[in-house]
Protein backbone atom coordinates (compact mmCIF):
# COMPACT_ATOMS: atom_id res chain seq x y z
CA UNK A 1 0.00 0.00 0.00
CA UNK A 2 1.27 3.10 -1.07
CA UNK A 3 1.73 6.29 1.94
CA UNK A 4 -0.89 9.24 2.19
CA UNK A 5 1.71 11.53 3.55
CA UNK A 6 4.71 12.72 2.93
CA UNK A 7 6.09 11.64 6.68
CA UNK A 8 4.71 7.95 6.49
CA UNK A 9 6.90 7.82 2.93
CA UNK A 10 9.96 9.43 4.47
CA UNK A 11 9.55 6.87 7.65
CA UNK A 12 9.72 3.94 5.04
CA UNK A 13 12.46 5.34 2.28
CA UNK A 14 14.88 6.90 4.96
CA UNK A 15 15.56 3.53 6.38
CA UNK A 16 16.29 2.57 3.27
CA UNK A 17 19.03 5.36 2.76
CA UNK A 18 17.27 6.96 0.19
CA UNK A 19 17.20 10.18 2.42
CA UNK A 20 17.19 13.81 0.59
CA UNK A 21 18.97 16.96 1.84
CA UNK A 22 17.32 20.23 1.65
CA UNK A 23 19.72 22.86 1.20
CA UNK A 24 18.80 26.19 0.68
CA UNK A 25 20.45 28.52 -2.19
CA UNK A 26 21.15 32.04 -3.12
CA UNK A 27 18.23 33.18 -5.67
CA UNK A 28 20.84 34.87 -7.41
CA UNK A 29 22.75 31.34 -7.81
CA UNK A 30 25.64 32.67 -5.84
CA UNK A 31 26.20 30.08 -3.39
CA UNK A 32 24.58 27.44 -0.87
CA UNK A 33 23.91 27.35 2.37
CA UNK A 34 26.28 24.92 3.44
CA UNK A 35 29.66 24.17 5.29
CA UNK A 36 31.19 27.74 5.64
CA UNK A 37 27.92 29.33 4.59
CA UNK A 38 25.24 27.01 6.43
CA UNK A 39 24.54 29.84 9.09
CA UNK A 40 24.30 32.80 7.40
CA UNK A 41 20.66 34.65 6.30
CA UNK A 42 22.07 36.84 3.35
CA UNK A 43 24.58 36.24 0.57
CA UNK A 44 27.74 37.20 0.85
CA UNK A 45 28.24 38.01 -2.53
CA UNK A 46 25.29 39.41 -3.37
CA UNK A 47 23.64 40.56 -0.60
CA UNK A 48 20.27 39.39 -1.18
CA UNK A 49 18.11 37.67 2.00
CA UNK A 50 18.30 33.63 2.17
CA UNK A 51 14.79 33.86 2.95
CA UNK A 52 11.81 35.27 1.25
CA UNK A 53 10.79 39.02 2.52
CA UNK A 54 8.69 41.59 1.16
CA UNK A 55 10.36 44.45 -0.94
CA UNK A 56 9.52 46.96 1.68
CA UNK A 57 10.49 44.96 4.68
CA UNK A 58 14.26 45.43 5.89
CA UNK A 59 14.06 44.00 8.84
CA UNK A 60 17.25 42.05 9.96
CA UNK A 61 14.83 39.69 12.45
CA UNK A 62 12.26 39.33 9.63
CA UNK A 63 14.87 38.23 7.07
CA UNK A 64 15.28 35.13 9.49
CA UNK A 65 12.01 34.04 8.99
CA UNK A 66 9.71 32.09 6.38
CA UNK A 67 10.31 30.02 4.13
CA UNK A 68 13.69 29.68 1.86
CA UNK A 69 13.86 32.17 -1.51
CA UNK A 70 15.70 29.02 -3.87
CA UNK A 71 16.17 25.17 -2.88
CA UNK A 72 18.20 22.54 -3.84
CA UNK A 73 16.75 18.81 -2.76
CA UNK A 74 20.00 16.65 -3.34
CA UNK A 75 19.75 12.50 -2.87
CA UNK A 76 22.65 11.54 -2.07
CA UNK A 77 24.18 8.72 -4.64
CA UNK A 78 26.44 6.73 -2.54
CA UNK A 79 23.56 4.90 -0.51
CA UNK A 80 21.55 4.08 -3.49
CA UNK A 81 24.90 2.96 -5.80
CA UNK A 82 25.79 0.83 -2.73
CA UNK A 83 22.12 -0.92 -2.97
CA UNK A 84 22.27 -2.08 -6.38
CA UNK A 85 25.85 -3.71 -5.87
CA UNK A 86 23.79 -5.29 -2.66
CA UNK A 87 21.14 -6.82 -5.21
CA UNK A 88 22.16 -10.22 -6.89
CA UNK A 89 20.15 -8.95 -10.47
CA UNK A 90 21.69 -5.68 -10.28
CA UNK A 91 25.10 -6.78 -9.69
CA UNK A 92 25.08 -8.92 -12.20
CA UNK A 93 23.59 -6.27 -14.39
CA UNK A 94 26.45 -4.20 -13.78
CA UNK A 95 29.01 -6.22 -15.56
CA UNK A 96 27.30 -7.32 -18.21
CA UNK A 97 29.26 -4.63 -20.36
CA UNK A 98 32.56 -6.93 -19.70
CA UNK A 99 30.97 -10.52 -19.55
CA UNK A 100 27.25 -10.62 -21.55
CA UNK A 101 28.13 -7.63 -24.26
CA UNK A 102 28.39 -8.77 -28.01
CA UNK A 103 31.93 -7.61 -28.99
CA UNK A 104 31.82 -7.36 -32.54
CA UNK A 105 33.43 -4.10 -33.51
CA UNK A 106 30.50 -2.74 -34.02
CA UNK A 107 28.64 0.06 -32.07
CA UNK A 108 26.32 -1.73 -29.78
CA UNK A 109 26.52 -0.47 -26.44
CA UNK A 110 28.43 2.65 -24.92
CA UNK A 111 31.13 0.48 -24.32
CA UNK A 112 32.21 -0.05 -27.60
CA UNK A 113 32.28 3.57 -28.01
CA UNK A 114 35.70 5.51 -28.49
CA UNK A 115 35.29 7.59 -25.20
CA UNK A 116 34.77 4.26 -23.33
CA UNK A 117 38.15 2.57 -24.58
CA UNK A 118 39.75 6.24 -24.27
CA UNK A 119 39.05 6.62 -20.30
CA UNK A 120 40.01 2.99 -20.08
CA UNK A 121 43.58 3.83 -21.57
CA UNK A 122 43.98 7.04 -19.26
CA UNK A 123 42.85 5.23 -16.47
CA UNK A 124 44.11 1.88 -16.56
CA UNK A 125 43.82 0.90 -12.88
CA UNK A 126 39.68 2.02 -13.14
CA UNK A 127 39.28 0.26 -16.75
CA UNK A 128 40.46 -3.29 -15.60
CA UNK A 129 37.64 -3.72 -13.19
CA UNK A 130 34.22 -4.14 -14.54
CA UNK A 131 32.25 -3.34 -11.09
CA UNK A 132 33.54 0.66 -11.38
CA UNK A 133 30.61 2.64 -12.94
CA UNK A 134 30.28 4.29 -15.86
CA UNK A 135 28.54 7.61 -15.59
CA UNK A 136 26.63 9.72 -17.22
CA UNK A 137 24.51 13.03 -16.60
CA UNK A 138 21.81 14.60 -17.72
CA UNK A 139 19.48 17.85 -17.03
CA UNK A 140 16.49 19.85 -18.13
CA UNK A 141 13.96 22.49 -16.98
CA UNK A 142 10.34 21.92 -16.89
CA UNK A 143 7.33 23.88 -15.76
CA UNK A 144 5.84 20.98 -12.78
CA UNK A 145 2.54 23.28 -12.99
CA UNK A 146 2.36 23.12 -17.27
CA UNK A 147 1.24 26.60 -17.30
CA UNK A 148 3.48 28.73 -19.21
CA UNK A 149 2.78 32.08 -17.34
CA UNK A 150 4.21 30.39 -14.61
CA UNK A 151 7.70 31.45 -13.82
CA UNK A 152 8.57 28.58 -11.72
CA UNK A 153 10.81 26.21 -12.94
CA UNK A 154 12.48 22.71 -11.95
CA UNK A 155 15.76 21.52 -12.93
CA UNK A 156 16.02 17.73 -12.63
CA UNK A 157 19.77 16.27 -12.67
CA UNK A 158 19.72 12.55 -13.72
CA UNK A 159 22.21 10.19 -13.74
CA UNK A 160 22.50 7.27 -16.24
CA UNK A 161 24.49 4.19 -15.61
CA UNK A 162 26.22 3.03 -18.37
CA UNK A 163 27.20 -0.53 -16.91
CA UNK A 164 24.20 -1.86 -17.88
CA UNK A 165 22.55 -3.32 -20.80
CA UNK A 166 21.44 -0.87 -23.54
CA UNK A 167 17.63 -2.28 -22.96
CA UNK A 168 17.81 -1.24 -19.09
CA UNK A 169 20.01 1.13 -18.84
CA UNK A 170 17.90 4.42 -20.20
CA UNK A 171 14.37 2.27 -17.58
CA UNK A 172 13.16 4.59 -15.31
CA UNK A 173 13.72 2.41 -12.61
CA UNK A 174 18.05 2.82 -13.24
CA UNK A 175 17.34 6.66 -14.39
CA UNK A 176 19.06 7.99 -10.97
CA UNK A 177 17.54 11.24 -9.68
CA UNK A 178 20.32 13.00 -8.01
CA UNK A 179 19.02 16.41 -7.39
CA UNK A 180 16.31 18.67 -8.24
CA UNK A 181 16.66 22.32 -8.65
CA UNK A 182 13.70 24.44 -7.74
CA UNK A 183 13.20 28.06 -7.95
CA UNK A 184 11.48 30.85 -10.37
CA UNK A 185 14.26 31.00 -12.46
CA UNK A 186 16.31 28.42 -14.15
CA UNK A 187 20.23 28.15 -12.87
CA UNK A 188 21.75 28.44 -16.87
CA UNK A 189 25.61 29.20 -16.37
CA UNK A 190 25.85 28.44 -12.72
CA UNK A 191 24.65 25.21 -12.33
CA UNK A 192 27.89 24.22 -11.17
CA UNK A 193 27.17 26.15 -7.82
CA UNK A 194 24.44 23.35 -7.29
CA UNK A 195 26.15 20.58 -8.62
CA UNK A 196 28.54 21.12 -5.75
CA UNK A 197 27.21 18.20 -3.60
CA UNK A 198 27.30 15.28 -6.14
CA UNK A 199 30.56 16.50 -7.13
CA UNK A 200 32.13 15.77 -3.99
CA UNK A 201 30.39 12.42 -3.69
CA UNK A 202 31.62 11.66 -7.02
CA UNK A 203 35.42 13.03 -5.89
CA UNK A 204 35.08 10.73 -3.12
CA UNK A 205 34.05 7.29 -4.62
CA UNK A 206 37.12 8.04 -7.45
CA UNK A 207 39.57 9.51 -4.83
CA UNK A 208 39.31 6.92 -2.23
CA UNK A 209 36.20 4.58 -2.84
CA UNK A 210 33.87 3.13 -0.60
CA UNK A 211 33.04 -0.36 0.77
CA UNK A 212 30.12 -1.76 -1.05
CA UNK A 213 28.22 -5.48 -0.08
CA UNK A 214 28.95 -7.11 -3.57
CA UNK A 215 26.16 -9.84 -4.21
CA UNK A 216 27.93 -11.11 -6.87
CA UNK A 217 31.47 -12.67 -7.71
CA UNK A 218 30.97 -14.02 -11.11
CA UNK A 219 33.75 -11.26 -12.44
Amino acid sequence: MLPTRHYEAKKILCPMGMEYQKIHACPNDCILYRKEFETLTKCPRCGVSRFKVKDDDMDEDNMKKGPPAKVLWYLPIIPRFKRLFANVNDAKNLVWHANGRKSDGLLRHAADSPQWKKIDTLYPQFGSDPRNLRLGLATDGMNPYGNLSSKHSSWPVLLIIYNLPYWLSLKRKYMMLSMMISGPKQPGNDIDVYLTSLIEDLRLLWDEGVEVFLNYIGT
